[in-house]
């Protein structure tokens, strides 16, 4: 699996062939640098670790400041393993950049923590539709959850039960993102649609 790790810069749109205007993300794909790579014969299988992103020495933990001067690079602040990837020809401390693994009209995923929304209702959490009939005797009941439970039995309220609380800020994965351009000298990738997390987020393509 290819893939690449990537900051969410924003969003935009740009005309196709047709003269379709598609809103897109544009993301900085890269450049990653290669911190590892496994083998079969070492770790049991086929994998590269890449790093993005510039982090400060005082803010990386000495294991892993050891981990980024053996592949003579500086600390990074993300660090993501990808499986059975097709270049096979890196070395540890080489760099990856957003052409040499996607070409335009590629589908990926992007996968993303959401954005936090904080405490929410059963509205908005779950999109319950809330006691609409207002008219017989409803009073501050329109975004109500109703009843969470029977009576005598079970006598209790069944894990799962969807209720309110904590929404959003969560690992997302979206598929089958098309690739509409790229551009290779800024390591920027165009992306149809949307993907999860806010502007300056960092997020995972994989191919």
């Amino acid at each position: 699996m290819n893939g690449l790790i990537g900051k969410k810069i924003g969003m935009t749109s740009i005309f196709d062939d047709r003269g379709r205007n598609i809103a897109c993300t544009v993301i900085e794909a890269g450049p990653c640098v290669v911190t590892q790579v496994k083998t079969e014969d070492t770790d049991g299988y086929t994998a590269l670790q890449l790093g993005y992103g510039e982090a400060k020495e005082k803010n990386t933990t000495n294991p892993l400041l050891g981990h980024f001067q053996n592949a003579k690079t500086s600390p990074k602040r993300k660090v993501i393993e990808f499986r059975d990837f097709d270049i096979v020809d890196k070395t540890i401390g080489e760099t990856i950049n957003v052409d040499e693994v996607f070409v335009e009209g590629d589908l990926v995923s992007a996968v993303g923590t959401s954005k936090g929304k904080g405490f929410q209702g059963v509205v908005k959490r779950h999109n319950f539709r809330g006691v609409n009939d207002a008219t017989h005797g409803q009073h501050n009941r329109l975004r109500a959850p109703g009843s969470i439970g029977a009576a005598s039995y079970p006598a209790k309220v069944f894990k799962g039960m969807r209720m309110a609380g904590r929404d959003g800020g969560e690992r997302v994965k979206i598929k089958n993102l098309q690739v509409v351009k790229i551009f290779p000298e800024q390591n920027l990738l165009l992306l149809k649609g949307a993907v999860p997390g806010h502007k300056g987020a960092y997020v995972i393509i994989e191919k």
